[in-house]
């Protein structure tokens, strides 16, 4: 394609077609509960008090902290008083048993992602469950056959896939812009050494203990960083990258290797604010500080991630989608088309690409995801969860995403204890993949 062709089809034509699943909402009004209502539990509360068509009707929590923050929300906006459950552990099981719940959100520390998720599919509830979905590769087959055995849905509310710009590519990359895919780089690069909260008025947390002297994720994660080495969150970048890829749709993981950097960022960090003495500083840290996974697709594209979360450096999710036709690059935010770019081999801005190509679902909804976090991709990844829910179909990504995003924790630590040696990935479609046709970004809905 050259650029006069281009500028003239291309960039003239700013959707992508769509297909439309239905004609008419089966439900005007969701029936909501949620699981764990910490600060990730509460941003999706407060997205939920938007819309007139959602009923929150239960909340599950043990800390009280949590629950009367959450009840706040609920009354400034007028809502009616939930019930509430967690008067222990298990306390979830309790609400599961109730008939009014139609969806329900599970935002918990992640060991507690599955049981709760099982319950909730087995109570027969659309299930939303916060990233990483799944911890050991068992957990991952225990999402998949609990939804194929009960019925019921289960999504993964992994919210970069909504993020503007790889919506974007997305839609280039569908419409042939990229020609055909080859290699795709993504990651989670977010310096997390100290885990703080800004609420706007006031700043918590910080410091350098955890466990229960911890602050909000510093309580529950940072024990992952002593007990495992791998990459242990690495949906957020392999997220897009999968829909970019048609994975489980006429494409899939096959296998990886892993290897990871020694550890030393943690305890740096803890000699450096508390002293050599502080009783951390003798806390032997397992995860390496930065952890490069490497895998190979059935039809021929490489992916590398990167986990690097104890060492001093900015944000990135390190985005790269590269084809026989050109290239785009997150960090830079720069493109690259041959025959089209108006230098041969040279960057050029991605933002007039990323106006052209806006995907349907941010052109049609922008503004009211301007009240969302997470530069509005909260929005866009709890309504497709409520759409999903009222029109009763599958969700735009599904359990067997959830299953496969997710094993690549375990899969690379698999990998680096046997000296990166490659581990197959689990077909957790069994075959489906070959038929599947893509769900995600098909239309403005979701």
């Amino acid at each position: 394609m050259n650029r006069r062709n281009f500028l003239a089809t291309g960039l003239a034509t700013s959707t992508i077609p769509f297909v439309k699943k239905f004609t008419s909402p089966k439900m005007d009004k969701v029936r909501l509960a949620f699981i764990g209502v910490g600060l990730r539990g509460r941003n999706h509360l407060s997205q939920v008090m938007f819309r007139d068509d959602v009923e929150v009707v239960a909340l599950c929590d043990i800390d009280p902290d949590a629950i009367k923050r959450s009840l706040d929300i609920i009354s400034k906006n007028g809502r009616k008083s939930p019930a509430i459950y967690g008067k222990s552990e298990k306390d979830y099981e309790n609400m599961l048993k109730r008939d009014d719940i139609d969806g329900v959100v599970v935002s918990t520390p992640w060991e507690w992602h599955v049981p709760m998720s099982v319950a909730s599919m087995k109570a027969g509830k659309y299930t939303a469950v916060e990233v990483s979905a799944t911890v050991t590769l068992q957990e991952s087959w225990d999402l998949v056959n609990a939804s194929e055995e009960s019925g019921s849905h289960c999504m993964i509310l992994e919210n970069v896939c909504y993020r503007r710009d790889v919506m974007s590519v997305l839609n280039m990359i569908r419409k042939g812009m990229f020609g055909e895919m080859l290699y795709a780089h993504c990651g989670y690069q977010h310096d997390l050494r100290e885990v703080k909260f800004n609420d706007g008025k006031n700043a918590y947390g910080g410091g350098v203990e955890f466990g229960e002297k911890g602050f909000s994720e510093a309580k529950w994660r940072t024990q992952h960083s002593i007990d495992r080495n791998g990459d242990i969150y690495p949906t957020h970048g392999l997220g897009p990258v999968a829909h970019w890829l048609d994975i489980n749709r006429g494409n899939k993981f096959n296998y990886l290797t892993s290897m990871a950097t020694k550890a030393r960022g943690l305890h740096k960090h803890i000699v450096d604010k508390g002293g050599e003495d502080h009783p951390n500083a003798k806390v032997k840290f397992k995860l390496g500080d930065i952890v490069t996974t490497s895998i190979q697709c059935e039809n021929g594209e490489n992916i590398v991630i990167i986990h690097d979360t104890n060492s001093p450096r900015p944000y990135s999710l390190g985005f790269r989608a590269q084809g026989t036709e050109g290239i785009w690059m997150d960090d830079n935010d720069s493109i690259y088309l041959q025959n089209v770019s108006p230098k041969a081999h040279v960057f050029e801005p991605f933002q007039k690409y990323q106006d052209a190509y806006d995907h349907p679902v941010w052109a049609k909804h922008a503004a009211a995801a301007e009240k969302a976090g997470h530069g509005g991709i909260d929005f866009f990844v709890i309504r497709a969860f409520l759409e999903a829910i009222k029109n009763q179909t599958a969700p735009p990504i599904d359990v067997y995403d959830a299953a496969a995003w997710s094993a690549i924790s375990p899969l690379s630590e698999l990998s680096i204890a046997r000296g990166s040696s490659p581990v197959e990935v689990p077909d957790f479609t069994r075959g489906k993949w070959k038929t599947n046709k893509r769900i995600f970004g098909l239309n403005d809905d979701y």
